[in-house]
């Protein structure tokens, strides 16, 4: 069988059409599939780099000016004063009447002092009565009480304090006239310390014991 020229061109043109169709849509999708890939890949992006630091700029200096004087007002007088008092009207005040103190309690006073006595030379003690104002000998010291008395009921400590004075009168010895004798102690001796105001005598100690005897207190006179 003979193919006639005419159908033999014909399908040599639809042969190169669609070969042409296959090349075209081959390149297409090529190109598509890059665009692909270039869409997805990120790309790095660089960061903005951070803006300088800028001096900041000078504060502005104040102007200096001179201290304005504070001005004062005047004071002014009150227009309305205060009345004065009349001179015929008498203040009336309240008397003020002074309290009293009250009175601080009296010792009670003795009239008989006890004391005892020391002789350092043979160790002999003695005791014995002092009435008051009437001299009383023992050996050579004539002891004589001016007051006796114990100590308040308001004071701290209780105590018993004789006021004593004390003299020397040495024995007249076997055709020789005694020597005159002179006072050796005086002041207050105090039961509860003896050694605070003692005798003094190479020979002789003395102290006091206690107060006896105690006189009444005469009542204050009225005023």
């Amino acid at each position: 069988m003979t193919i006639k020229p005419g159908r033999r061109n014909r399908g040599m043109a639809r042969r190169a059409s669609l070969i042409a169709a296959v090349s075209v849509l081959s390149g297409l999708a090529v190109a598509g599939v890059a665009v692909a890939r270039q869409a997805g890949t990120p790309q790095a992006q660089t960061p903005p780099a951070a803006p300088a630091a800028t001096p900041a700029p000078p504060a502005p200096v104040g102007e200096l000016r001179p201290a304005q004087p504070v001005q004062v007002a005047p004071a002014t007088a009150n227009p309305n004063p205060p009345a004065s008092p009349a001179p015929g009207a008498a203040t009336q005040t309240k008397p003020t009447t002074a309290t009293k103190p009250a009175e601080p309690a009296k010792r009670a006073r003795y009239s008989v002092a006890i004391l005892q006595a020391l002789d350092k030379v043979t160790t002999e003690t003695m005791r014995f009565e002092v009435p008051i104002g009437q001299p009383i000998r023992y050996k050579t010291l004539i002891f004589t009480v001016r007051a006796c008395e114990t100590a308040a009921a308001d004071e701290v400590a209780p105590e018993s304090a004789a006021y004593v004075v004390v003299d020397t009168q040495p024995k007249a010895q076997a055709g020789r006239a005694a020597p005159p004798g002179r006072q050796i102690y005086k002041g207050w001796m105090y039961a509860s310390s003896p050694g605070l105001n003692p005798l003094q005598h190479p020979v002789y100690d003395a102290w006091l014991i206690a107060c006896k005897q105690s006189i009444p207190v005469a009542p204050a006179a009225k005023p």
